[in-house]
């Protein structure tokens, strides 16, 4: 019986910890969407690395490096990122994970015209006093509109089989 209630407190703990993971992950969209870069920057580690593209300015390394990076975002007038597809990997430790989400993410600048992605974001992240927090993430691009132009990282399909 003992070892029947530590089991489901297991399972209900893993349960907890993947909720609190995809809750960080819809925190960003939210912050984002709002450019409320403070509350974005204290989702991630202090020491994070966030590659969106392979160019350096779509790299930043800490959450204050984040932050400022992320002011180019107030180019657009208005973002509208939407996340689904959350998929958690808890590690044994219980202090470390992996995250694969989907993102949509709709843009418009100020004069009206708009620019739709579609990508993933993977990402490590690890519990710190607590909170899960985003230590890595890099993001890839699985599509886009003729209005996105950004150099996002490509997402890559695994090799079509011979024959098919």
């Amino acid at each position: 019986m003992a070892s029947e209630v530590a089991s489901r407190d297991e399972g209900l703990g893993e349960l907890l910890d993947k909720q609190a993971i995809t809750e960080v992950l819809y925190a960003y969209c939210a912050h984002l969407d709002r450019m409320d870069l403070d509350a974005l920057a204290a989702l991630f580690t202090d020491d994070c690395v966030v590659e969106y593209g392979p160019e350096p300015r779509l790299q930043s390394h800490g959450a204050a490096g984040l932050r400022r990076d992320l002011a180019r975002m107030w180019r657009w007038a208005r973002t509208s990122h939407h996340l689904s597809n959350v998929m958690v990997t808890l590690e044994d430790d219980r202090v470390h994970a992996g995250a694969t989400s989907y993102v949509l993410a709709w843009h418009e600048r100020p004069d009206g015209s708009t620019a739709t992605m579609m990508g993933q974001y993977r990402d490590r992240l690890v519990r710190e006093g607590g909170r899960w927090r985003i230590s890595r993430r890099r993001q890839e691009l699985t599509g886009n509109d003729a209005g996105f132009d950004v150099n996002i990282n490509r997402f890559e399909r695994i090799p079509r089989p011979d024959g098919a």
